[in-house]
């Protein structure tokens, strides 16, 4: 579907590892993430920031989970009030670095992030089996005394460092705040929401809505966000410029652009790999397949205005 607003509309989903391990780490890095995406602006779009928060909220949820172990008077907090903290702390450093960049240009543009809910199906087959480790390491005797004590939790060996937490990926369906984003749009807001995949709620039988420990793909939310508020650009920003087939081997190429048509042939093919490459094309291709004149622009942060000018990055387009 197509809509129609005067000045093109982009939505810019960063990479939560683009954003530092530590919140120092993370101003440095931020100031300098956002002379690329002011540059989005003056090229003449209006910008929606998403973002990742891999690295923050399994550093906040470890947090809590260690302090509580070691002292009564503090509670752990599960996924959705870490989610939230993370989309909370995250936004604050987007917001004072637009806002001092902003500044500087002497530009008439505000900025908000939007705390975002977004409705998952409670019979996603994702809650039957859980796949996203988070949290800290467990001994087998630790993680079975966890598992006794709250039947809910699933705990599984990963990368045979120990025992972690394994929580549902369920697909996004709706974003709660949709009408808030929207608003703001229309008052010349840039507006960073969906941070880290979103909080995941599901709709009780009265209607209310109630948070879920689980994880949303950050790649699909932001998807789902760019077909919300009928976006004409999706811009996945990345760690690396272009996407590639045989990534890592000698037979290594970059691509400048594929079709809806190709990327679906390569993704079959195997070329993307499932943890990191295969969802960002995947919910580039679905939002480019949604209205004829969209386009899908997977590059690397720093090279994104680049991109928009069609010299980085790998284009997604109708063919």
């Amino acid at each position: 579907m197509e809509h129609h607003h005067d000045i093109p509309r982009a939505v810019i989903a960063l990479g939560g590892n683009a954003l530092g391990n530590t919140p120092e780490e993370q101003k440095i890095k931020v100031r300098q993430a956002v002379k690329p995406l002011i540059e989005v602006i003056k090229a003449g779009n209006e910008i929606i920031i998403s973002h990742g928060n891999g690295p923050q909220v399994g550093m906040i949820n470890l947090a809590f989970e260690e302090a509580s172990k070691a002292n009564d008077k503090v509670v752990a907090f599960d996924l959705p009030e870490c989610t939230a903290m993370s989309q909370g702390y995250i936004g604050y450093h987007l917001q004072n670095a637009l806002q001092a960049e902003i500044f500087e240009q002497k530009k008439p543009w505000y900025v908000a992030s939007v705390v975002t809910q977004i409705e998952v199906d409670k019979n996603d087959s994702a809650f039957e089996n859980p796949s996203k480790p988070i949290g800290s390491f467990y001994s087998k005797e630790e993680a079975e005394a966890m598992m006794a004590a709250d039947p809910s939790l699933v705990m599984k060996e990963d990368a045979k460092r120990g025992y972690r937490r394994i929580v549902p990926s369920p697909r996004p369906i709706r974003i709660i705040e949709k009408e808030s984003i929207e608003s703001m749009l229309d008052h010349k807001f840039i507006v960073v929401t969906c941070g880290g995949g979103g909080i995941p709620v599901v709709r009780q039988d009265d209607g209310s809505y109630i948070g879920v420990p689980a994880v949303i793909d950050k790649d699909y939310a932001s998807g789902l966000l760019a077909e919300a508020v009928f976006a004409d650009y999706f811009f996945i920003l990345t760690a690396v410029d272009r996407v590639s087939l045989n990534y890592g081997t000698p037979e290594q190429v970059d691509l400048e652009k594929m079709t809806v048509a190709e990327a679906e042939r390569y993704a079959a093919e195997g070329h993307f790999s499932r943890g990191s490459m295969l969802p960002k094309v995947q919910a580039a291709v679905n939002f480019v397949k949604g209205g004829k004149h969209r386009k899908a622009l997977i590059a690397s942060l720093d090279k994104a205005p680049l991109a928009l000018k069609g010299e980085s990055g790998t284009l997604i387009y109708n063919g």
